[in-house]
């Protein structure tokens, strides 16, 4: 989805407010690929400041399917995507951004050319979770076998041992009694 800007940056200085469908099912971001399960519809605002600068303004709700940290089930988790970006066309590559997000324009602005689909894929990687879970009490799968221990039991031995007491485990294993 690629917005043209020119009217933006021309001497009319246009606004540019759209209201459109995300025509794509998932979201590729750079650790992986996940499925989109609900959009909403995107608002998108873009307006003149001085120069060669404008805002870009986006505004949707976007629900995907995230795989659990734990059990590996799948989650269904809203993204709310509000928010404002700067832009200058004439700032170089090396210098600092006053943002923090770690994301500069030139990934989404190509020219005179908006790449939303880019933009919201940004925003989706800032807003990401720092974990996922199907339920706060998941029980996640065993180390050993891989069951699913929210769905079922196993019989392996715990492996989650103490390394420092580890020796005194083998010193019992080694004098058992039959």
């Amino acid at each position: 989805m690629l917005i043209n800007l020119s009217k933006v940056l021309s001497e009319q200085h246009e606004t540019i407010d759209k209201t459109m469908e995300l025509d794509t099912t998932e979201s590729k971001l750079s650790f992986g690929t996940f499925q989109i399960v609900r959009k909403d519809l995107v608002h998108l605002v873009v307006g003149h400041v001085e120069d060669s600068k404008y805002n870009v303004f986006i505004d949707t709700k976007i629900t995907m399917l995230l795989p659990c940290d734990r059990c590996l089930a799948d989650v269904n988790h809203d993204f709310i995507i509000n928010t404002t970006r700067h832009i200058d066309l004439n700032k170089s590559e090396d210098e600092p951004t006053e943002e923090l997000d770690g994301f500069d324009e030139s990934n989404y602005v190509q020219g005179y050319q908006l790449d939303v689909l880019q933009l919201i894929d940004n925003e989706l990687t800032v807003a990401w979770p720092a974990k996922v879970l199907c339920h706060e009490d998941c029980m996640g799968l065993c180390n050993v076998c891989g069951v699913d221990l929210n769905k079922n039991s196993c019989e392996c031995e715990s492996t989650d041992v103490d390394l420092q007491m580890s020796r005194v485990r083998d010193m019992f294993k080694d004098f058992k009694e039959v």
